[in-house]
């Protein structure tokens, strides 16, 4: 049985950009878009100064030798002009793929070479990286362009007024600013090229590793990304306050702008809500409560390592954080205790008393957005919302054949929507496996996530429970390392936590690495081994045991890096082959 949405709405056919600004060259309001929270007096883009940037950049990028379909990759943090860097390629008639700036040479010189960008546009922090890579991959120095540095002025008029000759070159590569010189006159009145099939005109390659397997490029089109926004924005129209709430909206971003999630939200759907964007270069969780204190952030979209922060870290019950009145959190599961501690912090500082913290769902894959909360519904919930307009699921027994029908009951989730991926760039078998086709031809992605709605009905909603991928096996039963982690997490003394699996004499079992909040605390891992072992079924207990341990590993959308976890047991305590050469 399938899954629907309660809604279906119309997308739009154009451009991303189109849907943004509604035209390439009429009116728009005099809203600031995006704002440096460090300078917001002077260092601020409008909506207008947006669009002609970006026009700007897609000029430049154009007499650059730039073809229609041609990659450019952007490899830096979040600034104020990465957005019409981003809109820019995409102008241009590019196609937009972005790089983590912490990468090393050889990880960027794979996503240079399996994209086959033919531009590339990088922080002054990370050029050196860059140079290797391109060096690697043959990409000339001409097609290089600098990112920030010294083309950041003390005055935001030298940016958009650049005066003649500004730019200059770094280590021989020349600055970005040069795809600006001499153009703002032409970029006035020039008009992109609508793509004649919005549905079919790729217009980012978003890396993922997909359900398994090294990362690959995930080709969205133009029509996701506004069948993306759209959805967002008619669920946002549910709340019959929503025109009261819109007009004082502001939020801050500090999650990356070369991630998915951030560039539907920040970069596409709060400048079409016309909502003031505060962009922080990285995440500094200080700094953030100081913005939202000084600013009067109303919304804040998180990731489960921030929401833990915001519950147990002390500090942040210093600060001003009434203001709030929409919490989320995304990129991998949260347990209810942490929801609702999170939650009872900010309605304890003088948020709205009906602030509830919403999880929702998502992949690259569906482009970002696949299930959210009508908002008129306030109960409280660990789930994950009902499905996004014009999207539907299933949910298929892990045997990859039963369909389930009944409430309650785990499976594998398997969605389709308008903001499917087209698929995974230049891997064909990839794309094949990753996806199951009806008997009418509809196209399923498979999600490689464990799931289950709480009623078997069009606006059900969802609970997502683990990865497919990373269930504990232990003796014939199935263990949610998320559920365990949820269970830690309601320790006073524990900060954050993971659990993966480790093989001790044949047989698979559960391992907890915890960071602790004060180390000072006397705290044991026997403690916590025997606290645990009360809370959950034998089979659930941590017979691999419980390490102390710094930091848990995650990636900068907040995943847990539990491949590295999985080693490190394994080499441990695990039957791995490098432990028991060190033992013989």
């Amino acid at each position: 049985m399938t899954i629907t949405s309660r809604w279906t709405i119309p997308i739009p056919r154009c451009s991303l950009q189109q849907w943004i600004f509604d035209s390439p060259c009429g009116p728009l309001p005099d809203h600031q878009v995006f704002i440096d929270p460090e300078r917001p007096d002077t260092h601020f883009l409008t909506l207008a100064d947006y669009r002609l940037l970006s026009k700007r950049v897609a000029l430049g990028l154009q007499k650059a030798g730039l073809k229609t379909g041609d990659r450019v990759l952007m490899f830096s943090g979040n600034n104020l002009f990465f957005p019409s860097v981003f809109l820019g390629v995409l102008m241009a008639g590019g196609i937009f793929t972005g790089a983590n700036p912490t990468f090393v040479p050889r990880e960027l010189a794979y996503q240079l070479r399996d994209s086959e960008a033919s531009f590339l546009v990088v922080a002054e922090a990370a050029l050196q990286t860059a140079l290797e890579a391109a060096k690697e991959v043959g990409l000339s120095r001409d097609r290089i362009f600098v990112f920030g540095g010294n083309d950041s002025p003390s005055q935001m008029a030298h940016m958009l007024h650049p005066r003649p000759g500004y730019g200059g070159r770094v280590q021989g590569v020349r600055r970005w600013t040069e795809l600006l010189s001499g153009n703002r006159d032409q970029a006035e009145g020039w008009s992109w090229e609508e793509p004649s099939d919005p549905e079919t005109t790729t217009c980012c390659l978003n890396y993922s590793s997909g359900t398994t397997g090294v990362p690959k490029g995930v080709e969205i089109s133009h029509h996701s990304y506004v069948a993306n926004g759209a959805g967002v924005v008619f669920n946002n129209d549910l709340d019959p306050k929503s025109a009261e709430k819109l007009a004082r909206a502001r939020t801050v971003c500090f999650l990356p702008f070369y991630h998915a999630l951030a560039q539907t939200y920040y970069i596409s759907i709060y400048p079409r809500l016309r909502t003031p964007v505060y962009v922080m270069p990285s995440f500094d969780f200080v700094k953030m409560l100081e913005y939202v204190q000084r600013f009067r952030i109303t919304a804040l979209i998180c990731v489960p390592p921030i929401v833990v922060m915001l519950a147990k870290h002390p500090i942040t019950r210093k600060y001003d954080l009434s203001s709030i009145e929409g919490l989320s959190s995304g990129a991998a599961p949260l347990s209810r205790e942490i929801s609702d501690e999170a939650q009872s912090l900010f309605i304890s500082v003088g948020a709205t008393p009906d602030l509830v913290l919403r999880q929702g769902w998502g992949m690259t894959e569906m482009t970002c957005t696949c299930m959210s909360w009508d908002p008129l519904d306030r109960k409280p919930s660990a789930g994950v919302g009902e499905m996004m307009p014009n999207c539907a699921a299933k949910l298929v027994g892990l045997d990859g054949k039963t369909f389930i029908e009944k409430a309650g009951e785990r499976g594998e989730l398997w969605v389709t929507g308008p903001t499917m991926m087209r698929g995974y760039w230049r891997k064909p078998e990839a794309t094949r496996d990753t996806f199951f086709i009806d008997s009418d031809g509809t196209r399923w992605l498979k999600t490689g996530d464990i799931a289950y709605i709480e009623e078997y009905k069009p606006g059900g909603v969802f609970h997502v429970v683990d990865r497919l991928k990373e269930l504990i096996k232990v003796k014939g039963n199935q263990v949610a390392p998320a559920e365990l982690e949820g269970v830690l997490l309601e320790h006073p003394a524990i900060a954050d936590a993971a659990v993966v699996g480790v093989t001790i004499k044949g047989e698979e079992v559960p391992r907890a690495y915890v960071v602790l909040g004060d180390p000072k605390s006397g705290t044991t891992e026997r403690e916590i081994a025997e606290w645990f072992s009360g809370r959950v079924a034998r089979y659930k207990q941590l017979k691999g045991g419980v390490v102390f341990t710094d930091v848990v590993p995650k990636n900068p959308s907040g995943k847990i890096l539990r491949r590295q976890l999985r080693e490190r047991a394994q080499n441990e305590v695990g039957d791995s082959p490098s432990r028991q050469s060190k033992l013989s």
